[in-house]
């Protein structure tokens, strides 16, 4: 196996408003993505890789200046990897709102001339979704093998199902869910008032103060990534373990644990927009497309015409199998085709960025499957 090698961020610019879930419009807005393998010739075997929170377009391979910039899936993608890209053409989209090339909070507002900052509309997962649909319409494709993405990225896999039934083969969905529990909800307000209660935040409009909520970002970033891993694998890497061996009575960073932990936020709040993750958890909270079926997943699935393939992970209890399994229930009573797997791994939610003989085996012999479609349907 081998990666996609040196790659290279395209952007496409849509003079087409674009009409938000909540009335807004966002006008002139570019979206970055990157390709890996090669379209064939009826287009009929590129794959979507949507991105969960903190990641973005750059799915696999690296940079020719920046070749220790990996992409955030590359163990995943590439040639003779679970989506081999001898065969498939994938495509990785930045979605709108985001801090890695598409139009954000960070960039110029042509109404003002300044930064949207706060003025940035919220977006949803399904306008992401219609974005992403336009993005395939320029590049001539109007049926998906499969849309794919983990977590986040998983939610916009199922809205594609449901919004544009026809354009999509298979949908697959790692370590996702229908709609966040209240206890994720909390979780990402309270990561959310971490930067809004920060002094240098500005109400979303840091950038002309040449500052940067930080302290903000960290305490976000680190109250995530707790719900990120299991009890599990924190136990197994770090335990109790002091950093000097011996108690100092203080409350400045003594356990590994906590090491780790401001490590990750220090790195985090050094790249990603404060606006950015406002948006995006906002995002992941309001996304439950069975709510205006009164709650009934049935029914908001029944217009579904995909194969399915979703996988959890025992030990993620952020996104768990029982927010998995629901989705499979639903797409059963449908009479769906759906492959599921609750795979026994102790890395949490971030299992699905890991490398897993399991997990990697399940997803390529369902790619490989939908390869021999593809070829069936050829000859």
């Amino acid at each position: 196996m081998t990666s996609v090698g040196a790659v290279t961020a395209r952007s496409i610019d849509f003079d087409e408003p674009l009409r938000l879930q909540s009335g807004a419009l966002i006008a002139n807005y570019t979206l970055v993505y990157e390709t890996y393998g090669t379209l064939n010739a009826d287009k009929s075997n590129a794959i979507l890789i949507c991105h969960a929170l903190n990641a973005s377009h750059h799915v696999a391979g690296y940079y020719e200046d920046q070749p220790n910039n990996i992409g955030w899936w590359d163990n995943m993608v590439g040639p003779g990897k679970p989506v081999d890209t001898n065969r498939f053409f994938v495509i990785g989209v930045n979605n709108l709102g985001s801090c890695f090339g598409s139009t954000g909070p960070m960039h110029i507002n042509p109404e003002t001339g300044k930064p949207y900052g706060h003025g940035f509309p919220v977006v949803t997962v399904e306008d992401w979704v219609q974005s992403q649909a336009r993005l395939a319409d320029v590049l001539g494709i109007r049926k998906f093998a499969a849309v794919m993405g983990g977590s986040l990225g998983g939610m916009q896999a199922l809205a594609w199902s449901m919004m544009f039934p026809a354009r999509l083969e298979h949908c697959i969905a790692i370590a996702s869910t229908a709609k966040l529990t209240a206890q994720n909800i909390a979780f990402n307000d309270v990561a959310r008032q971490a930067i809004l209660t920060d002094p240098d935040f500005h109400g979303g409009d840091f950038y002309a103060y040449g500052v940067v909520p930080k302290n903000g970002l960290r305490v976000a970033r680190m109250i995530g990534h707790i719900t990120y891993l299991s009890n599990v694998d924190m136990s197994e890497k770090f335990g109790r373990m002091l950093r000097s061996g011996q108690y100092h009575f203080g409350f400045g960073v003594e356990f590994e644990i906590e090491s780790y932990l401001h490590y990750q936020g220090d790195k985090f709040s050094s790249y990603f927009d404060a606006n950015t993750y406002l948006l995006i958890t906002r995002a992941l909270d309001y996304f439950d497309p069975a709510a205006p079926y009164d709650g009934d997943l049935t029914r908001a699935l029944a217009g579904t015409q995909a194969k399915f393939l979703l996988a959890s992970f025992t030990t993620d209890w952020r996104f768990s199998s029982d927010a998995s399994r629901a989705i499979v229930k639903a797409l059963i009573d449908n009479r769906r085709e759906v492959t599921y797997a609750d795979i026994d791994a102790p890395h949490g939610h971030d299992a699905f960025l890991l490398t897993d003989e399991r997990y990697h085996d399940l997803v390529r012999s369902y790619v490989d499957r939908m390869w021999l479609e593809i070829e069936e349907r050829g000859n």
